[in-house]
């Protein structure tokens, strides 16, 4: 009996600590409204309701709207001028994120006509619900006026024109102007303007139908925002991390779309329903036509991969504020569902409703213009409405003083032990801040020294992987040479194949090389000649070869065009400057290179170039190769003919 007994008293303990937690959670949820509620002044209302994080969170806009609505009364009845422009304000904006844009638009043009008795944010304010409400009832002409007042106003934030443009269908046009105008306002370290700006940047090309180029846009700026994330110099504030949160759901939900365009159904799933649960939570009327979006894609790759239970819920969701093309869209995709599932009558039947919607969007342009004429109007509170206030006042005060005098006595009981945490929760914080920073910063570190080996990694496989291919066509012209007769041809496959492989041996030295950002031309010369030798089996051993390059050193845009016309040099004495013997041949090679300037020469004592033969010389393929390459090289080939032979020679920078 006893055991019992303590088990039931176990039980009861535990039930009033969860419902202690329950209520404390509770009180945690409802802080925005009660902290709005709490304060008494009208401007500091006006803070909590446009500063507030997430003021939607517990209580819906219809709650704030009572609310409001009950202060706006008290502010009129007291012919509190400012006081009421501020509710009316609040008030406009609630009917922005009810989607009741016409009553919202009334309030804000009134309060458009006394802007200047507003302070600089409130005046904002009412210029950013004008500009949403004119776009939500497409009003483009409107929402164009409101932009040039803004930027008479010297308001920078939002006055350019590509988010029309974007409503209006002409999304090429969108993200051209977007980059013109909002790109070169980006600074380089800005990682979460960065973020955005490709954010937006994707958005746009993946409504242009080009989801590739969009994914990419994509990933680019998920990187910008882990950076930005990363960083451990930038304060955050809750706000801060609520809007980056967004900005990583939206892109998560993007990508996922790209995906299902794609066909990538199963990359797709598990990112539009982990940005639909982060959307879900913001008051952004944007953010809410993207839950509603990403919903339907998601049923829409459900659907495709044959899940039709999970599919149907999600088009079976309720939305607030579901647009025209989302409503076609829903259509579409239950008369798929139908389809697939042989209800054909059902399918039948969203198909012509989509057909009606279609046939009467030719009348949009006529219902728009009648729509101005709605928004003329405010609300007239009546009698009725007066006692609704009194009444939602009178509880309002008797759940205030309740609330009060429940924290006075929570407070009482836990201020000393408050007051002794403090001191030691402060050491804690300064210690775990420390330790966090320095892990940060190692993992930045140890980040970087990857990404450099990565990097180098990389460079060098691309460079052998470009040897490889160099390599494979010069086996091919080798079998080529094999499989022809003609001499003639035989000689041109000859010299083509020397060229590959002195191209070749070029990124063989970049990726043997520690830095891959210069060649050593000693070495590099060395195997070019050897190289040049194997070719000519019959000739050029005997010949003595100086190289004065010791020391020099050029990049690759220099490299190759100096292996070329050595390989043409050296090939043209092995075959043209020795026809008898080569037994006292002497090449000599000097290439030096200091600072901007540099000097190259080459020369042999063979039978030279004669008068006779200079016609033909300057025709050979040979000799207009290297005019090109040290044409390339910003530089003019010279020629000097004697009787000991030939020298080229030339000078570059």
């Amino acid at each position: 009996m006893e055991r019992y007994v303590r088990l039931l008293f176990t039980f009861f303990c535990f039930v009033i600590f969860l419902k202690g937690s329950a209520q404390s959670l509770l009180d945690d949820e409802q802080s925005v409204l009660k902290e709005f509620q709490d304060t008494d002044a009208p401007s500091e209302r006006y803070d909590v309701f446009f500063h507030s994080v997430n003021r939607y969170n517990v209580n819906s806009a219809y709650d704030w709207l009572d609310t409001v609505k009950v202060y706006l009364a008290n502010a009129e009845k007291t012919n509190d001028t400012l006081a009421t422009r501020l509710y009316l304000l609040m008030e406009a904006q609630l009917y922005n994120d009810l989607g009741e844009y016409d009553k919202s638009t009334a309030l804000a043009k009134d309060l458009f006509d006394v802007k200047e008795s507003l302070d600089v944010e409130a005046r904002n304010k009412v210029l950013d619900v004008l500009d949403d409400n004119y776009a939500n009832l497409q009003l483009y002409d409107k929402q164009i006026q409101i932009r040039k007042v803004k930027r008479e106003l010297g308001i920078t934030n939002n006055v350019a024109f590509y988010d029309i443009y974007a409503n209006l269908g002409l999304y090429r046009k969108a993200w051209q102007q977007y980059a013109q105008e909002v790109k070169p306002t980006i600074a380089d370290n800005d990682s979460y303007g960065l973020a955005k700006y490709h954010s937006k940047m994707g958005s746009y090309l993946f409504l242009d139908d080009s989801a590739p180029t969009a994914i990419r846009e994509l990933n680019k700026a998920k990187g910008y925002l882990n950076v930005y994330l990363n960083d451990i110099s930038v304060q955050r504030t809750e706000d801060d991390i609520f809007e980056t949160e967004l900005l990583s759901a939206k892109i998560d939900g993007d990508i996922a779309k790209c995906h299902v365009k794609m066909g990538e159904y199963e990359t797709a799933i598990p990112l539009l329903e982990s940005s639909i649960e982060v959307l879900k939570a913001s008051p952004n009327n944007a953010d809410r036509s993207d839950v509603v979006e990403n919903t339907l894609f998601l049923a829409e790759a459900n659907l495709q991969l044959e899940k039709f239970a999970t599919a149907k819920k999600f088009l079976d969701m309720e939305f607030e504020n579901i647009n025209i093309d989302q409503t076609i869209k829903r259509n579409s995709l239950l008369a798929a569902y139908y389809d697939k599932t042989e209800n054909f009558k059902n399918a039948s039947l969203y198909y012509k409703r989509n057909e009606r919607i279609k046939d009467s969007l030719a009348q949009k342009q006529a219902n728009l213009i009648r729509q101005q004429l709605v928004t003329v109007v405010g609300n007239e509170d009546n009698q009725n409405t007066q006692r609704i206030i009194d009444e939602q006042k009178r509880i309002n005060e008797l759940a205030r003083n309740e609330l009060k005098a429940q924290d006075e006595r929570i407070n009482l009981v836990f201020i000393s032990l408050i007051f002794t945490l403090m001191g030691f929760a402060g050491l804690v914080y300064a210690y775990l801040k420390s330790i966090k920073n320095q892990r940060l910063i190692a993992e930045q570190k140890h980040i970087i020294e990857n990404a450099l080996v990565e990097k180098d990694s990389l460079l060098k496989e691309i460079h052998h992987r470009v040897k490889n291919n160099l390599q494979m066509v010069s086996s091919l012209l080798s079998l080529q040479t094999k499989n022809t007769r003609s001499k003639a041809a035989i000689e041109a496959l000859e010299e083509g194949k020397s060229r590959v492989k002195a191209m070749a041996l070029i990124h063989q030295k970049l990726y043997q090389n520690d830095d891959l950002s210069v060649i050593e031309m000693q070495g590099y010369i060395e195997s070019l000649i050897n190289s040049v030798q194997s070719v000519y089996k019959k000739g050029g051993h005997n010949i003595s070869i100086t190289i004065d390059a010791e020391g020099t050193e050029l990049d690759i845009d220099r490299a190759i065009p100096f292996g070329l016309i050595l390989n043409e040099l050296v090939s043209n004495s092995f075959k043209y400057a020795f026809p008898e013997s080569d037994e006292n041949g002497k090449i000599y090679i000097h290439l030096r290179k200091n600072g901007d300037q540099g000097y190259f020469e080459y020369t042999d004592n063979g039978v030279g170039l004669s008068e006779e033969t200079d016609e033909h010389t300057n025709s050979s393929m040979g000799l207009r190769l290297i005019n090109r390459l040290v044409n390339q090289l910003q530089s003019k080939l010279n020629i000097d003919r004697d009787a000991d032979g030939v020298r080229f020679w030339f000078n570059f920078s």
